[in-house]
């Protein structure tokens, strides 16, 4: 068994100084994110508003989607072949990766468990494990993965990359499944060498999930055991995220490197939005950090005041999320699976014209 562990820790070593050089490496400074040093949009102000840092984002979750359940993978047919197909899926998002750029787009989320094909769902019988049962990552959605993460360092984007979602957390046999698919999945990122990735341990650890250690009042653990691995001097940059509305617990913003929120919940609220920042940094635990709202389905882009402008007053970072509303046709929805990528529906081009109006684009 010891043997055994020395030769996974030495192939990680070999993997980990095989790795190309990394064109993209996110930091933080104070409250601002940096990429290769410098601040994001450096020198950017809108109407008054310095943008100088943020890391302005969309929820892209389902890049590496999967339905291993054949009872419901004929949900996600694509319309012009009537079959599901996830390596399309996954081509068709680095596809439309550099259009996203252009039009302001920093860093995105991208979760190994994915998110509610569906926008919202009660029940989720699909299974989009991301994982083995013992906590292993899928060498298939591994392979997935590392497609759109190299595309995103030599693009100079950051992925905000979730490990785990509420509905599929089960699909691990028990805790220690899921701290080896944390130190899998750190390891796994060192080894490719990327230094444009930040984690998010999961998606709203407020959201039922079934393993303990992944709840409000131990999740933190999960956050310092990420800092616990270090390579090269190095270690990674990390975080979780709480359901809308919910300003997050001190035990995770005294360990967490970065704050993130939720607008889901607030409405078309921009004071609600503005509240929960001012609600953050007066906890008990607050120190100066980045605070990223990387989730958020109310939009009024045409209107002077939106959740969207709110956050950025506030000082915060925003997140378009996007789904598949009722009757619908398939250009709408990033997170409603089959996705269209492009920014093929009035929503996408109303947050992209909006991002753009505010970034000035990037080159």
């Amino acid at each position: 068994m010891h043997l055994k562990l020395l030769c996974s820790l030495a192939l990680v070593a070999v993997a980990v100084r095989a790795a190309p050089p990394a064109h993209t490496e996110v930091s933080i400074a104070g409250e601002k994110f940096l990429i290769n040093g410098r601040p994001t949009y450096a020198g950017r102000v809108w109407q008054g508003v310095p943008i100088e840092g943020r890391l302005l984002n969309a929820r892209l979750v389902q890049g590496v989607f999967d339905d291993l359940n054949p009872a419901t993978r004929g949900r996600w047919a694509y319309p012009d072949t009537h079959a599901w197909d996830p390596d399309r899926n996954t081509r068709e998002f680095v596809a439309a990766m550099p259009e996203w750029r252009r039009n302001g787009l920093i860093a995105f989320t991208l979760n190994l468990q994915g998110g509610s094909p569906e926008g919202y769902s009660k029940g989720q019988p699909w299974e989009n494990p991301g994982f083995t049962a013992s906590g292993a990552l899928r060498p298939d959605y591994a392979a997935r993965a590392a497609r759109i993460l190299d595309r995103a360092d030599e693009l100079g984007m950051v992925v905000i990359l979730g490990i785990f979602y509420f509905g599929q957390d089960q699909r691990l046999a028990d805790e220690t499944a899921v701290t080896r698919a944390v130190d899998g999945t750190v390891d796994w990122v060192f080894a490719h060498g990327w230094r444009n990735v930040v984690i998010e341990i999961n998606n709203e650890t407020t959201n039922g999930y079934d393993h303990a250690i992944l709840r409000p009042d131990r999740v933190h653990e999960l956050i310092e055991r990420v800092h616990g691995t270090v390579h090269d001097g190095r270690r990674l940059l990390v975080s979780t995220s709480y359901t809308g509305r919910r300003v997050p617990d001190d035990s995770v913003v005294r360990v967490a490197d970065f704050v993130l929120v939720h607008g889901n919940g607030a409405a078309s609220n921009p004071a609600l939005i503005a509240q929960m920042v001012r609600q953050t940094r007066a906890l008990p635990s607050w120190h100066p950090m980045p605070i990223v709202f990387n989730e958020d389905d109310h939009f009024d882009f045409d209107k002077p005041d939106n959740n969207f402008v709110a956050a950025l007053r506030a000082g915060a970072s925003w997140g378009y999320f996007d789904y598949r509303m009722k009757d619908e046709g398939f250009a709408d929805g990033y997170q409603s699976v089959p996705v269209d990528w492009g920014i093929d529906s009035p929503r996408k081009r109303a947050f992209f014209a909006k991002l753009r109006e505010i970034t000035g684009g990037l080159p």
